[in-house]
Order: structure tokens, then sequence, then C-alpha cells
């Protein structure tokens, strides 16, 4: 990297790529409703190839606290009912013969407490990822002024401004947390 401001595009790259990747982590978490979400991360082994659940069904919330999965091909549907069951998600699907369904039940205080626990340790990970991005757009400042490409003055408004995406990053990442606690120990 030539200047301070391609590091700090990457940099900020890397963090918003982070956020996503809790945003789609909570996404998965279970709260008391249905949420198409959840089964989004099952792959199906379909014809000896593990494939996403989404790419083989329409999957849809008639109820609030019921999952609908409409495969393509129905010939598929035990593979589903199998792929559901060994992904742990606390869920039992029933079957008609063509469609799939999984009723959401309520979660007990216990269960929420621990969905939190999940999630605040899902945003710590991510929190650690950004400091660990900090770092290495900082090292690569402090570089491009042990080289002489910047000055000191450049190099110190570089760290400032990373600091600042880091900081921005992180205050992202604890307000999206407060959310999903809300949403989860909401009765």
């Amino acid at each position: 990297m030539e200047n301070v401001n391609e590091v700090l595009a990457d940099a900020n790259a890397k963090i918003a790529k982070s956020f996503e990747t809790l945003k789609s982590q909570f996404a998965g978490l279970r709260t008391g409703k249905a949420s198409p979400a959840l089964v989004d991360g099952v792959k199906v082994d379909y014809y000896g190839a593990p494939t996403p659940i989404k790419n083989l069904a329409t999957i849809s919330t008639p109820e609030p606290r019921q999952i609908k999965i409409a495969p393509f091909d129905p010939s598929v549907l035990g593979e589903m009912n199998k792929a559901i069951l060994a992904a742990n998600l606390g869920v039992t699907p029933q079957t008609d013969g063509r469609v799939l369904r999984i009723t959401i039940p309520e979660l007990n205080e216990e269960r929420r407490k621990e969905i939190v626990k999940v999630a605040k340790k899902q945003a710590e990970d991510q929190k650690i990822v950004m400091r660990n991005v900090r770092r290495d757009a900082n090292e690569a400042v402090k570089k491009l002024e042990k080289d002489k490409k910047i000055t000191e003055d450049e190099r110190d408004q570089g760290l400032e401004k990373i600091q600042k995406a880091t900081d921005d990053g992180i205050a992202k990442i604890d307000a999206e947390l407060k959310t999903k606690e809300a949403e989860v120990m909401a009765v």
C-alpha cells in the first residue's frame, strides 16, 4: 500500500465485513419468533453435494412461530428433515409429504440467557477481529512513515482515523448486541 488512504479504505472494508458477519451470526440465533434465517446455515446432502437448504426450497413464515419449507423437489424432503435435526437447532420438523413445518417453541428463561451468552461471545469475537484489523492497519501506516512515503503528521492523522473507524465499528457491534439481547429476552 502506498498511502494512508489505501490503508484506511482496506481497514474500513474489513471492519464492515466483520460487522456483516456478526449480523448473519445473530440472524441464526433463535429467538421466540420464527425467522427463515434460522435454517440458512443448514446444508442438505443433495445428490452427494452439501447444498444450502435455501437453494432447494421456498422458506416462509406463515405464522409468527412457524417456518414452512416447501422443497422444489419433493424427493429431497427426507434429507432436509435429517439435515435440520442434525443441525441441532433445538427444533423438530414435521412433514406432511409435501412440506416441512417447524414450530418454534416458547423459550424458557434459562434458554434465553444461554442465547444471550452466545450472542455476547459472537460480538466479542468480532470486536477482537476489528482490533486485529486496527493493529495491522497501524503497523502498515507506521511502515509507510518508516519507508519515508508519508510524514509524521500524516502518520498521526492516519492512526487517528484508524482508531475512529475501529471505535465506530465496536459501537455498532454494541448497539446490535443490545438490540439482539432485547429481542431474545422479550417474552
